[in-house]
């Protein structure tokens, strides 16, 4: 299913979910060929069509991160490309869960989305590993975020 595709609403509400959370928390790194997107937020802020239409998790007790990559192309367009991604979540007390990441490709935007569990009040340190080029290392990336049940 196309999260972009504007004739399917559950597609349409997961893009407004990942546009306006992006909006508001995205963060990216970029170095001049790669451009790497990345947000976590509550999975309760998915509506539960939205959530079954892309097999994700909802709970008010997990969150989700989002990554995407582009590429920069030579006429200064960004193209979407595949990578390999993988991640843990971890707690202050060094207590870390590993990161199962769904590929949502929908030909003109690919998104890589991971869920995660975390109790209320938590502070949780995110790491990211993100590989565009198989032949290259990943590019290693790392946030604290605080999550609250919603």
């Amino acid at each position: 299913m196309r999260l972009f595709n504007l004739l399917s609403g559950p597609a349409v509400a997961l893009a407004a979910l990942l546009a306006s959370t992006s909006a508001l928390a995205e963060q990216s790194i970029s170095d001049g060929r790669y451009e790497i997107h990345y947000n976590a937020f509550n999975s309760s802020f998915v509506t539960p069509e939205v959530a079954q239409a892309n097999n994700l998790v909802r709970s008010k007790y997990r969150a989700l991160v989002n990554v995407s990559v582009l590429e920069m192309q030579d006429d200064g367009s960004k193209q979407p490309v595949r990578a390999i991604v993988s991640g843990q979540a971890s707690n202050l007390l060094n207590q870390a869960q590993t990161l199962e990441f769904k590929q949502i490709d929908e030909g003109d935007a690919l998104y890589y989305i991971g869920s995660f569990r975390f109790t209320e009040d938590e502070q949780l340190k995110i790491n990211l590993n993100v590989q565009p080029d198989p032949n290259k290392p990943a590019y290693t990336i790392e946030f604290d975020q605080r999550f609250y049940v919603d």
